[in-house]
């Protein structure tokens, strides 16, 4: 066996901190990854860098807050990225993936990699003819009718045709096989694993979803709209969208777990460096919204709004298992820029001076037990219509766009799908006139009540109290101005030392 160590890296979308046991949760069943997690090395404070998918997933490969410069894009082909660094090192690379935005549409994430295997089908992967298998009111759901998502899922039959199980048989497979190679070609690896569950849309095997609302006798609003549950969703609803995230978490962990205990079982965890973590979480009516943005409910006239990064959507998990490393929990602060560069570390590779990440390998050798200060986590900010968030050791805080513009803008945040970026102004108008059409149980008086709501949680700073875990939390902005004004400041010269682009830049300059 090769002397440098091995690196599995698992990203599950989606996967909310606080509905993991290890990380306090005592309702939903995470036998697998609490388990895997006693040996490791558990992060309390890993937050998201750039939001969502493809940014993220642009943060782990380049080292980079990739936000600060480039929107929801395909990579760059002039990007240094990790899997070409570590198989110009001489390492077998391998991405399995079965969450679609990096993939489809010459997004062409699995660059640099010496083979990959795309798990077909999911939300908008196009591969099947058919009847859509709707459990709601068709226009109850997000983009009704564009996901053929809901085609796919007419061809199950057992819990082994969800996404998951097939990305982690796959995964399972491609160990066994580079095992069957000869010692004398085999080299290190990095076998990336990506799984767009627990993301919607919710289809874990009933059984699962029943451990958590057994007797539920309602539609399945399985692909919500991304909006503010009053008048949307009843209190019934929304416990069971909860039953139906939790299900898809029990899912990712039975799945997860079996490729965990595989490189257990292979031997491999004595050289294998081993990382579980995700890309954001979701709101599950938390603020009183459901999802992680603001979408429009007209499929066919549809625009956005990024809210701001709350801590059930900023905060994530993340475990690192590393041979000779420490176990336990750690309160280091690290973000996924980091991670690329601490890979690079932890096998002896020079960082390429691309990367601004920076590696927290001495925290997994227990030589310390920080890394990063301040957090800050965002979505792409050239367009000038989104804010920032910053992270202290006590608090979130939201920093509303300094100077909302009004020039037209496109986004592909959160879905790929095409959307318009509306201002304020905008956002009035259009909200009613497609909330009317759309089928809530809101009257017109409602509706307005959510465009206030709305401005409000877009536009005005906002601080609250860290707590670990999800729950709604008093706005404390009004007792610390002088913090929103010091992390502005700060957030600044971040974007400057990060890659910043011009438009970035002089939207938030002073």
């Amino acid at each position: 066996m090769s002397k440098q160590k091995n690196v599995i890296v698992i990203v599950s979308d989606t996967f909310r901190r606080d509905y993991l046991g290890v990380y306090g949760n005592d309702w939903i069943s995470t036998p697998n990854i609490d388990r895997f997690a006693k040996d490791s090395l558990v992060f309390d404070n890993a937050f998201t860098g750039s939001f969502p998918t493809v940014p993220n997933r642009h943060d782990i490969f380049a080292g980079n807050f990739t936000a600060s410069y480039i929107p929801w894009r395909p990579l760059p082909a002039e990007e240094t990225v990790l899997a070409q660094v570590l198989s110009d090192s001489g390492y077998t690379t391998m991405m399995i993936a079965d969450t679609p935005h990096i993939l489809e549409n010459g997004y062409y994430y699995n660059r640099g990699f010496t083979s990959w295997d795309w798990i077909r089908g999911q939300e908008s992967d196009n591969i099947r003819y058919g009847e859509y298998h709707w459990r709601a009111q068709p226009n109850r759901l997000r983009h009704y009718g564009k996901y053929p998502h809901f085609i796919n899922r007419g061809y199950w039959r057992y819990e082994e045709d969800r996404f998951v199980a097939k990305t982690a048989q796959s995964a399972m497979r491609w160990l066994e096989d580079y095992t069957r190679m000869p010692t004398v070609k085999r080299s290190p690896f990095f076998l990336y694993v990506d799984t767009f569950d627990p993301h919607e849309p919710w289809d874990a095997p009933d059984w699962m979803v029943e451990k958590y609302y057994p007797d539920y006798d309602g539609e399945i609003v399985d692909y919500p709209h991304y909006w503010f549950t009053d008048g949307y969703l009843s209190d019934e609803e929304l416990r069971y969208c909860k039953a139906l995230y939790a299900g898809e978490v029990t899912l990712v962990d039975r799945w997860m777990g079996r490729l965990m205990q595989k490189i257990d079982d292979m031997g491999l965890l004595d050289d294998t460096i081993v990382l579980f973590t995700a890309d954001h979480g979701f709101l599950l009516g938390e603020y009183g919204i459901i999802g992680k943005a603001i979408i429009s409910p007209d499929s066919n006239s549809s625009y956005i709004s990024l809210i701001p990064m709350f801590e059930e959507i900023a905060r994530i998990p993340l475990i690192a298992h590393v041979p000779g490393g420490v176990s336990g929990t750690t309160p280091a602060r690290v973000q996924p820029p980091d991670l690329a560069p601490t890979i690079l570390d932890m096998t002896g590779i020079e960082k390429p001076k691309e990367f601004k990440g920076k590696s927290f390998s001495g925290v997994l050798k227990g030589e310390t037990d920080t890394h990063r200060d301040t957090i800050f986590t965002f979505p792409y900010l050239g367009d000038g219509r989104s804010g920032a968030t910053a992270i202290t050791d006590k608090h979130l805080v939201y920093i509303a766009p300094p100077n909302p513009t009004n020039a037209e803008s496109v986004s592909y945040a959160v879905d790929g799908i095409k959307k318009k970026q509306l201002n304020i102004d905008e956002v009035s108008s259009e909200l009613l006139k497609q909330w009317e059409r759309a089928f809530v149980h809101a009257d017109r008086q409602m509706v307005k009540g959510y465009i206030e709501r709305f401005k409000s949680v877009v536009s005005e700073h906002q601080i609250y109290e860290l707590s670990g875990a999800g729950g709604e939390r008093k706005n404390l902005a009004a007792e610390y101005p002088e913090m929103i004004d010091e992390l502005r400041l700060q957030f600044f010269e971040f974007l400057k030392l990060n890659n910043g682009s011009k438009e970035t830049l002089e939207f938030w300059h002073g």
